[in-house]
């Protein structure tokens, strides 16, 4: 998600202390939002999927930061999608190569599911949107509300002051930011004290990308993080 420009720290928090092999200590299996299996079938809880009703529900939701002080890496995804805003976990969807690809790239000893985004943190990880209100598709929302976006990140992360700040999203970042030619990779100026990488939307819907290149992409921020600034 080790660097010495995450602060004290940052370096266990990314790898996980020594010898552990799945989420920091204390941290469960998911939040309530799930269901047991079918009767008689053991080998703990099922994760229900929403329902066509819950997912048309959760349109213009909002759902809460994975945030906090001191943090290595803050993703900035685009906005959440229906399935994040109606389960509350980011990058919710089926399809969607966000926690592939952050295992991929090494910032997780294991590939996480949604539900335990809390963990993150752990890593010196965390997980915030460009816009608020969730939407079936990134390409509704207005240019408008991606300028309004940047201007509440930039505030959030001079409140948070994290390392790192990473925007998952090219288009997004050009239109919020102002900055028409960015390219993937780090960016010439900081957002706040944070550096600032771009890096693909790992949307499924994003065919640029396969799931290998999408984690070299991550592997590339995670190996910027650990070298010495």
């Amino acid at each position: 998600m080790a660097a010495p420009a995450g602060g004290p720290g940052a370096a266990d928090r990314l790898g996980g202390p020594a010898g552990v092999t799945g989420a920091p200590a204390g941290v469960t299996s998911g939040p309530a939002w799930l269901t047991s299996g079918p009767a008689g079938v053991t080998g703990g809880p099922e994760r229900r999927r929403p329902t066509r009703e819950e997912l048309a529900a959760a349109a213009e939701r909002t759902i809460p930061d994975v945030i906090g002080p001191g943090l290595t890496v803050l993703f900035v995804g685009i906005n959440p999608g229906l399935w994040s805003a109606a389960t509350g976990w980011h990058f919710a969807r089926p399809g969607n190569r966000f926690w592939p690809a952050l295992h991929r790239g090494g910032f997780t000893p294991r590939q996480l599911h949604p539900s335990e985004q809390d963990a993150l943190p752990g890593y010196g990880l965390g997980i915030t949107n460009m816009v608020a209100r969730a939407s079936a598709r990134a390409d509704e929302l207005t240019a408008d509300e991606l300028v309004e976006g940047a201007r509440i990140l930039t505030a959030k992360v001079r409140r948070h002051r994290p390392a790192w700040v990473a925007v998952v999203g090219v288009t997004a970042y050009r239109i919020g930011f102002g900055r028409s030619k960015a390219a993937f990779g780090p960016q010439p100026e900081l957002l706040g004290d944070a550096r600032l990488w771009v890096l693909p939307n790992p949307s499924g819907l994003n065919a640029h990308f396969t799931a290998e290149t999408l984690g070299a992409a991550f592997g590339e921020l995670r190996a910027a993080t650990a070298a010495p600034a």
